[in-house]
């Protein structure tokens, strides 16, 4: 019975990207009208047959998703060992304080955030949305980076302030090689938040035409359909995603045998 339940979730929740991928091997513009097998929307894809607005679009969500995950990690990294050289009662108030956010609903944090930039006299466009997404990727950042100082040995540090180090030297070369691995994941999933997000952005984007890949299909959908070219697309990103977290925790898996060693 436990068995088939697993699958049964299994296939509720990578049904719907199977029949995505499955469709993408035809030329058919409607989901679901298979016409024969043809890599036709790739084609179209790659060389850049498809609407301008997708490509930009596309572009734009990168550029945010990129510049979002790197700046979030670096702050929540140093956020991270911040909290945790706190006392322990400081070091738990923080530690709820960074989990409401991520417990928070995504169109709240997008509402507020669209308050406090309109409060400001802040023109909405790419700068507020970078913003935005800083905003809640940072306390996934120092969930991810809080367990591998808690696994460091806490003597390093010190050790390398008497022989002689500054502490920026030793927080360069001793915390983060040490904490690299959380660093790590806490940019792929900014990365990958930032890319999936939706309510945040659309409420800080503004009326300037910029377009993320959220925002589009959010559009295109209310005309009466999908892009075909998006098909190929989603399959792309998901495949990539998937590569890179099998690749993760195959290196992470092999680190810890070789520590065990």
């Amino acid at each position: 019975m436990a068995k088939a339940y697993l699958w049964l979730l299994l296939v509720l929740l990578y049904a719907p990207i199977l029949i995505i991928m499955i469709f993408s091997f035809t030329e058919a513009k409607v989901l679901g009208n298979w016409t024969g097998f043809s890599t036709k929307l790739y084609s179209s894809l790659f060389a850049g047959n498809v609407q301008h607005s997708l490509i930009s679009a596309l572009w734009n969500t990168f550029a945010i998703a990129m510049l979002a995950a790197t700046i979030s990690t670096l702050l929540g990294s140093i956020a991270a060992i911040g909290i945790f050289n706190l006392r322990s009662g400081a070091r738990q108030t923080i530690n709820f304080v960074n989990a409401i956010p991520m417990m928070n609903a995504d169109i709240i944090t997008g509402i507020s955030l669209f308050l406090l930039f309109v409060s400001f006299g802040i023109s909405q466009g790419f700068t507020t949305v970078v913003l935005a997404h800083i905003t809640f990727c940072t306390p996934y950042v120092v969930l991810s980076v809080m367990p591998r100082l808690k696994k460091m040995n806490q003597n390093v540090y010190e050790a390398a302030l008497d022989l002689g180090a500054t502490p920026f030297q030793a927080l360069h070369k001793v915390i983060f090689p040490e904490i690299r691995p959380g660093m790590i994941s806490g940019f792929i999933l900014a990365f990958t938040l930032s890319i999936d997000d939706f309510a945040v952005t659309i409420f800080t984007i503004g009326n300037e035409g910029l377009e993320t890949l959220s925002t589009f299909i959010y559009a295109d959908a209310r005309k009466g359909g999908l892009t075909p070219e998006l098909r190929p697309l989603s399959t792309i990103i998901f495949v990539t995603v998937l590569v890179l977290l099998i690749v993760i925790n195959k290196r992470a898996e092999k680190q810890k045998t070789d520590k065990i060693r």
